[in-house]
């Protein structure tokens, strides 16, 4: 990504943030405010890893940690998707309410969690290739296992954020509140939906590859 799509990016997300700020002020949907803003920062983050940069060892892997302390917030917004039911979206005749409030708020919602999303993902795949260099193992398939790998954590750190209701923040100010519960988590629902969200991340992030790739090969195949 270029450094005028980075920054296309960054105004894209403060107008973002600021008019949902403007909109959804108060509950319930103020939430998504935050969790958006939070979703931006390994976004934000991702722009300065690289296979390149940065080139002190110690500032890249401590840039690694904290990218994936933050980065669950980012696919965390696929589960803000329940939150569609505080809209009542069906009337009394079973069928979808033609609302323009509640496809507005919809629309607010949807473009949050794809955007984000798609663009965290962008990140992930930076991140997996940076950190295949720096361990010197150039290898495609460790790459795709350390994707699967990095989603299979982002997705406890989902469940830890939606169930537990542990923020990331609580990792870094009080440790202590994250272990325990983190250690007493574990039981088949857990599990069920931690592989389960493992599945849909991977989902999105290989189609996305996918489409990312035949669009480069149709370009190649142009300029030949």
């Amino acid at each position: 990504m270029s450094n005028l799509n980075k920054w296309v990016v960054r105004t894209c997300f403060i107008v973002w943030i600021t008019l949902l700020y403007l909109y959804l002020r108060t509950p319930p949907f103020n939430f998504l405010v935050l969790n958006t803003f939070l979703a931006y920062i390994p976004i934000e983050l991702s722009f300065h890893i690289s296979i390149a940069k940065p080139k002190n060892a110690f500032i890249f892997w401590l840039f690694v940690i904290i990218w994936l302390l933050f980065y669950p917030n980012t696919p965390y917004l696929l589960t803000d998707l329940f939150h569609l039911s505080l809209l009542e979206p069906y009337g009394v005749n079973g069928l979808l309410r033609l609302n323009n409030v509640m496809w507005l708020k919809f629309s607010l919602l949807l473009i949050s969690t794809l955007f984000s999303t798609l663009l965290g993902m962008w990140g992930l795949e930076r991140i997996a290739e940076a950190v295949s260099d720096r361990l010197r193992v150039h290898n495609t398939i460790f790459k795709h296992l350390l994707i699967i790998g990095l989603t299979f954590v982002t997705s406890v750190g989902i469940f830890i954020g939606r169930f537990l209701r542990i923020h990331t923040i609580y990792l870094i100010l009080t440790p202590e509140m994250f272990i325990r519960p983190l250690l007493n988590m574990w039981s088949k629902d857990a599990i069920v939906f931690i592989g389960l969200l493992t599945i849909v991340q991977l989902v999105f992030f290989y189609t996305l590859k996918l489409v990312v790739a035949s669009s480069t090969s149709k370009q190649n195949s142009l300029n030949k």
